[in-house]
């Protein structure tokens, strides 16, 4: 089975690990050694830094066992990414500047959260703020580049089910990994409606506001004091560049007719109310700030909407009404229509592990439950950060086991498949390498590559 392509955004997970690793073993990553180019295809290049950055973050994960050949495995995937950057360039496949600036600004957002300050980033990373944000718009432009070449070449590729079992046959019976234990679940959910008093309440708070920054007040201190989106109020409100589709219909159309410092009326989106100031337009793209308000669901129609569930529980425990019948008639979900089962957010499944659920179902003891047992009402937040409860049953709990085709097919399909478009670019890779400029350092033409890149 072909080793794993590695894509060349994986410098970006492991940047804060330290661009200067060292090429021998059992040496500090901190030691500096000195860069170079140690690879050329067409004219893109790898550099010692890159194969470094990712041996590092692999090094976490397997030790110093096989490091040369971990590197040499690394710089395979980095010529195969260049090579489809090449064939990108060749081609003309477009990225535009905005693409990459929203791409850009998310990994920045995302340093920025991770380690509060652009000081303390350099620390972390060795670079500066604005030498990250070049590095990472060079490497981010490819990236896409990478991405849309390769689902060009592999788009059309299909399997069978005789194809995802001889690929299953082939695995070495010692090779195949154990599928943690999962479980199955259905929910039904009571979201209480928010009166008209509040909805009222609200839009009069933001309108008085509004007033105030149209009076002189700066729109970022009181976004900060009264703003209830935790993801922006800290930055004065600023949710950074964003292109059109990123946001829900009614926010990005009120966001995109304002002018640069305009604020827009109060407008009302899935997630409460807002007043909305554009910031700057670059191009495609927009940053503006926002004062979100989210109204509040009165407690009296919580504590009914907690009694109703509890009652419902009791009489499924008794008999009395099924689940699915009970999620069908009474749930705010969805996913009422299957009977309140829950699918995965990642993946569209059925199936979760144990810590998944802590995650999304606080408070819910699964580990102790069986098959039809079901919970207790349980306050939840929606998708909407408002109030409501919910009460779950454990359909099926699936053990711990050795993958096997009838209770992991998806699972194995999804492999299968993954595998078919390595080989198919595998394929495209030899055939290419024939008719492109390609250079190998000396330091690394010892590697047992899985193809010929240099005569």
């Amino acid at each position: 089975m072909k080793r794993i392509i590695i894509s060349s955004i994986l410098l970006i997970a492991c940047m804060a690990a330290n661009a200067q690793g060292s090429v021998a073993d059992g040496k500090s990553h901190n030691e500096p050694v000195v860069d170079k180019v140690v690879a050329v295809v067409g004219k893109n290049i790898v550099k010692l830094s890159d194969i470094e950055n990712g041996y590092v973050s692999l090094r976490i994960k397997q030790g110093y066992e096989n490091a040369f050949q971990n590197r040499c495995n690394i710089l395979e995937g980095l010529l195969i990414n260049k090579l489809l950057v090449h064939k990108g360039e060749v081609d003309s496949v477009e990225v535009t500047d905005d693409e990459v600036k929203t791409n850009v600004q998310y990994y920045l957002d995302m340093y920025e959260t991770q380690y509060g300050s652009h000081e303390a980033i350099r620390q972390a990373t060795g670079y500066t703020f604005e030498e990250l944000k070049d590095l990472m718009s060079k490497m981010l432009r490819e990236r896409m580049i990478a991405e849309r070449v390769r689902h060009q070449l592999t788009s059309n590729v299909k399997i069978t089910p005789h194809e995802v079992t001889e690929f299953f046959n082939k695995i070495d019976k010692d090779s195949i990994p154990y599928i943690d234990e999962t479980f199955e679940i259905a929910e039904i959910c009571r979201k209480p409606v928010i009166s008209e008093g509040e909805r009222e309440r609200i839009k009069l708070e933001l309108n008085k506001l509004r007033e105030r920054i149209l009076s002189g007040d700066r729109f970022s201190t009181l976004a900060t004091l009264y703003s209830e989106d935790p993801g922006s109020a800290t930055k004065g409100g600023e949710l950074g560049f964003f292109t059109r589709g990123k946001m829900v219909s009614e926010f990005e159309a009120a966001a995109f007719a304002l002018k640069p410092g305009e604020v827009s009326p109060v407008i009302e989106t899935q997630f409460g109310f807002h007043i909305i100031q554009l910031i700057e337009r670059r191009g495609n793209a927009i940053n503006c700030r926002h004062i979100l308000m989210i109204p509040k669901v009165s407690s009296e129609d919580l504590l009914r909407s907690r009694i109703l569930l509890d009652s419902l529980a009791t009489e499924i425990r008794l008999g009395r009404l099924t689940f699915a019948q009970a999620a069908t008639d009474f749930s705010d979900n969805a996913n009422k229509i299957d009977g309140g089962k829950v699918t995965h957010p990642s993946n569209g499944g059925y199936l979760f592990t144990i810590d998944e659920l802590k995650q999304l179902y606080s408070g819910i003891p699964f580990a102790t439950m069986n098959a039809g047992d079901i919970s207790n009402a349980t306050a939840m937040k929606t998708d909407e950060n408002r109030d409501a409860y919910r009460i779950v049953t454990l359909i099926r709990r699936n053990p711990r086991h050795l993958a096997n085709l009838k209770e992991d097919y998806d699972r194995i399909y999804n492999a299968a498949l993954e595998n078919a478009k390595q080989d198919k670019i595998y394929d495209w890779a030899a055939k290419t390498i024939k008719n492109t400029y390609i250079k190998i350092d000396k330091d690394f033409q010892d590697c047992d590559f899985q193809l010929k890149w240099v005569e």
